[in-house]
């Protein structure tokens, strides 16, 4: 499909903010703006990173939900895959022609099960987290009625809190009941410590890390001697991951908002006390805007709003070309519909939110 049949019958102004070609003068605001080259040295330089340490990346695609930034995170940063939140999100992307997609939480819900039983024959490996014995028969019994495999992480709560089991016999437990079900195939750990990826601290951030590799280590060495090997130990964000990625324990990242940045993540600090977002990655995603009302001589209004984004994070920070840098990435890009990529002060690709508003 053509740029020209793709964008047929949208209209600039109501369908789409801006079509190719176009001056980055003429696009409708408020809308999503990605600097390609900012974004691109971004995805190298993680793929070169992850390359050098001998791991894989696996992207996170629920920062992006964009089919489009998947595959050029695979093409320039060699990625192996996408992370997703849901069934659906993943549905999408293996749509979209991505061949390797984590699930990284829960499925539970017997609707969802069966749909991402069916997600192997999108052509598309297919792997899930467990963190609840329990979960281990629904899902054989929907990859055995679909005839399919479903690959298993067992999810280890490692400081975040949340999903996840905190003991090693429970771990094992749970991997041994995925190895003996039909249908499933126990492929390793999930270890994603998220509750320490904003702080501040990067001494703060690995000491958080240090008990999570511990944690990971014991699980990966007792899993061994009962004759589970793990293909996937996986975790590691934009926070952490060069703390993962010299543990000796993982093997795979999964960093997300590292391609966009965001104002949130761009506080925190590298080893040497400087801001990550000054030197370590670049802000490529924008809300480009424009001023509507400067009736007040103190005070500019402009056309984005809360709903334009997303403040969970604080108030974007705005800079002298009235562009905003999202306080957080991923929930201001699932408002939007497209990204307009410009380069040199032109639009050079419009990709769609793939994913926008899979939630189930």
């Amino acid at each position: 499909m053509n740029s020209h049949t793709k964008f047929e019958g949208l209209e600039v102004g109501y369908d789409i903010p801006a079509l190719p070609g176009m001056d980055e003068a003429d696009i409708q605001t408020p809308c999503l703006i990605l600097d390609l080259d900012a974004l691109e040295r971004n995805i190298k330089k993680m793929g070169d990173y992850a390359r050098s340490q001998g791991m894989r990346h696996r992207v996170h695609g629920k920062m992006h939900k964009s089919v489009d930034v998947a595959k050029l995170q695979e093409s320039l940063g060699g990625s192996c895959g996408v992370c997703c939140q849901k069934v659906s999100e993943a549905e999408v992307f293996a749509r979209g022609g991505i061949k390797d997609v984590l699930v990284s939480n829960q499925v539970r819900d017997p609707a969802k099960i069966d749909r991402l039983a069916r997600i192997p024959k999108l052509g598309a490996r297919t792997i899930v987290c467990v963190d609840d014995i329990a979960n281990v028969a629904d899902l054989s019994a929907a990859a055995v009625k679909h005839g399919t495999t479903i690959e298993c992480l067992v999810e280890i709560d490692c400081g975040a809190g949340r999903c996840g089991v905190k003991t090693t016999p429970e771990v094992v437990a749970i991997a041994k009941a995925i190895d003996a079900a039909p249908g499933l195939k126990f492929s390793g750990l999930q270890a994603y410590q998220g509750a320490m990826q904003h702080m501040d601290s990067y001494d703060d951030r690995k000491a958080k890390i240090d008990i999570a590799v511990a944690m990971v280590k014991d699980a990966v060495d007792t899993l061994k001697a009962e004759g589970l090997e793990c293909d996937i130990v996986g975790g590691g964000g934009t926070g952490s991951y060069y703390f993962e990625s010299t543990s000796g324990v993982y093997n795979e990242l999964q960093c997300g908002s590292y391609a966009f940045m965001d104002a949130d993540y761009g506080r925190i600090l590298d080893k040497d006390g400087k801001r990550i977002d000054q030197g370590e990655w670049e802000n490529a995603l924008f809300i480009l805007t424009s001023v509507m009302s400067h009736a007040k001589a103190d005070k500019a209004i402009v056309d984005a709003g809360l709903k334009a984004q997303s403040v969970d994070s604080g108030l974007p920070v705005i800079n002298d070309k009235l562009r905003l840098v999202p306080g957080h990435c991923d929930p201001t890009c699932n408002v939007h519909d497209w990204y307009v990529g410009v380069r040199g002060g032109k639009v050079e690709v419009v990709w769609p939110v793939s994913a926008r508003g899979k939630a189930y």
